[in-house]
């Protein structure tokens, strides 16, 4: 998955170099009518569609409150067995874990993954279904997260560098959901290719 993402930046920085390249060998004239079309448009225009400029929070306004697991969640008590069950009937790979207690405010206590059941119960030999969540979950003071404003290309280093696919988003009121490495991907790949769509109506007058 590393290879392919870092594959991927290469490629985005050899289209880019390309498009450069086009700018610097087209004719005085050409270029001198690109840039009258670039000083015509407003700075905060350019800004608004300037490439890197999508967040967590547009992933989750996308994501919506039900999609993709967003909000699911079980408990420190819960067996992996049942946490795992849920992770396959929502099509998802890891759980928000939370205290027990009443309320309909939660308190969070981590999160179990995928990787945790394979690395802390099948590769060690131990049961689904007598071991507890919290006994194999990821506790909250050692999960790396990002807050809604943090730039979608951040939270994919982040990632990457820590070896994860699933990253919490924090506010100061707590956790207000999930984003997968898959998450991620698809925004930088819609990314590149609203940059790569700009840059050519740039370069064919669009501006």
């Amino acid at each position: 998955m590393q290879g392919g993402i870092q594959g991927f930046f290469s490629h985005g920085n050899v289209i880019k170099s390309a498009v450069l390249r086009h700018l610097r060998v087209a004719p005085p004239a050409a270029l001198s009518l690109m840039f009258a079309r670039h000083e015509s448009t407003p700075a905060t225009r350019m800004e608004e569609h300037g490439f890197e400029s999508t967040t967590i929070s547009d992933i989750l306004q996308d994501k919506g409150k039900t999609a993709d697991g967003s909000w699911l969640w079980c408990t420190v008590e819960d067996t992996v067995y049942d946490a795992v069950k849920s992770m396959t009937q929502h099509n998802v790979g890891a759980l928000v874990v939370v205290k027990p207690g009443a309320g309909e405010h939660k308190s969070i206590a981590g999160i179990i993954t995928e990787r945790d059941y394979l690395r802390k119960i099948i590769v060690q030999g131990r049961s689904s279904k007598s071991t507890k969540v919290g006994d194999i979950m990821t506790e909250e003071n050692k999960l790396i997260t990002v807050t809604p404003d943090t730039k979608v290309l951040k939270a994919m280093q982040l990632m990457t560098d820590n070896r994860i696919r699933h990253i919490p988003v924090i506010t100061e009121g707590g956790m207000i959901g999930m984003v997968s490495i898959g998450d991620v991907v698809r925004a930088v790949v819609s990314e590149h290719r609203d940059e790569l769509n700009r840059l050519n109506a740039f370069i064919q007058g669009g501006y």
